[in-house]
């Protein structure tokens, strides 16, 4: 048998291996089973021996990011179902109801929980948006689609993002100035997922008659406590976020958690009850699994090179143009990890390197548009996304039937950038 069938290139090996974990999860329909077999397709395959693939395995499981990434997502987990005890989620949805139609209702309500940047944010607004659709006329392949796709419209350039920061670090534009050329790519996502996503609902809700409406501030107090404080300790205390990134959003969940109950306290039956849900230590185990993948993405090969250096060096060898480059290295860092900081991190370097060293301002502003966006939309297409994948378990949906209804607004927003990135290099000095 030929060696390149065996060993084909490194880039086909995590294709294979993302294709294999939808797949199984399909057969299966269990997501912890497919990502297992998916870390062991691409752990193997990627050359590592038995030894140092546990290895690298106990590495990411035992860290630091590991663990408090852990109590993130059991507090995001504990916090919503604590406001749905509460009776504040469905508050919010009946407040919502009476200023929105129902196609912005349920496109605000993930939309309003993506203003805080905390890790599967998906599934604290999953349970709104199927609060929201009260007349049940959405099926749950709908919901997952819209609830995963609205979650992320601000990701483009919401300065709280890491991976915005880390992008504004990299390129060494200011913050306002790569704000305002990302921004308009809020508006063509928001259009694609309205075309695309949102037009076959019916504008009105099932419930006309206004009654008490409930005042909206009240209800988002424990939300906004996790933002608020999530931001006041990057800001006066950055020395608690060098103890670890994730340490800020534990400490703004719990903050949430004690506000909630101030503000509509429990019995201890409903903690309890809460705190024992297997559903947590499901979507825990989930959790740590993607990032067991994502060790093996970051993991230097046998060889001593990177994977995803070996995986630019194939892309180069292959002789694609540079435009094409600024497109796929993005993408495909997007796809891998599932995550911006990933993408940014992987990409950057190897796009603004390959722009020399004082690029014009229509050179380097077109670059970041197209960059940032196809490295966003790999990042949505990637099968070990947190929030895809929380959102699935959620509606009980599959991964590839929910990313296949993503297709026509990705494509929009892909051909909306291309757009945008022309304009930009014609319009600016290069």
């Amino acid at each position: 048998m030929s060696t390149s069938i065996l060993f084909p290139p490194y880039l086909v090996r995590v294709i294979l291996s993302l294709f294999s974990i939808l797949l199984i999860q399909k057969v299966s329909k269990s997501l912890e089973l497919a990502l297992g077999f998916g870390i062991l397709i691409l752990g193997l395959w990627a050359g590592h021996s038995p030894p140092a693939a546990i290895q690298i395995i106990l590495n990411r499981v035992l860290s630091l990011d590991s663990l408090f990434l852990t109590l993130v997502i059991v507090g995001v987990i504990w916090l919503s179902s604590l406001l749905a005890e509460a009776g504040i989620m469905k508050d919010l949805v009946s407040s919502l109801e009476k200023r929105l139609s129902k196609r912005w209702l349920v496109a605000a309500l993930p939309a309003v929980v993506g203003l805080l940047p905390m890790p599967a944010g998906a599934l604290f607004s999953a349970p709104l948006l199927d609060d929201g659709d009260t007349n049940k006329e959405m099926d749950p392949l709908q919901k997952t689609r819209i609830n995963y796709w609205f979650r992320h419209v601000w990701e483009y350039w919401w300065p709280l993002y890491p991976g915005v920061l880390l992008a504004v670090d990299i390129t060494g534009v200011p913050v306002w100035k790569f704000v305002l050329v990302m921004f308009p790519m809020f508006f063509a996502s928001t259009g694609a997922g309205y075309i695309f996503l949102l037009s076959k609902l019916s504008k009105r809700n099932s419930k006309t008659n206004i009654g008490n409406q409930k005042a909206f501030l009240p209800l988002i107090i424990p939300t906004l406590t996790v933002i608020v404080v999530y931001s006041g300790i990057l800001v006066f205390v950055p020395s608690l976020s060098e103890i670890d990134k994730y340490l800020p959003m534990v400490i703004g969940v719990l903050a949430g958690i004690v506000v909630l109950q101030v503000q509509r306290p429990l019995p201890w039956d409903v903690w309890k009850r809460v705190i024992g849900s297997k559903r947590t230590v499901s979507l825990a185990l989930i959790v740590l699994l993607t990032r067991v993948y994502g060790a093996f993405i970051e993991a230097r090969l046998p060889s001593g090179n990177f994977l995803m250096d070996q995986i630019r060096a194939e892309l180069n060898e292959f002789g694609i143009p540079l435009l094409l480059l600024i497109f796929l290295i993005p993408f495909i860092s997007g796809v891998t990890t599932g995550i911006t900081v990933g993408y940014v991190g992987a990409s950057y370097p190897v796009i603004f390197r390959l722009l020399g060293t004082d690029p014009g301002a229509g050179v380097l502003f077109s670059t970041i548009a197209l960059t940032h966006t196809s490295g966003y939309l790999g990042m949505i297409f990637s099968p070990i996304h947190v929030c895809l994948i929380v959102t699935n378990e959620y509606f009980k949906t599959g991964l590839w039937e929910s990313l296949k209804g993503l297709m026509k607004p990705g494509l929009f927003v892909l051909g909306s950038a291309a757009l945008y990135a022309s304009t930009l290099y014609l319009l600016l000095p290069r």
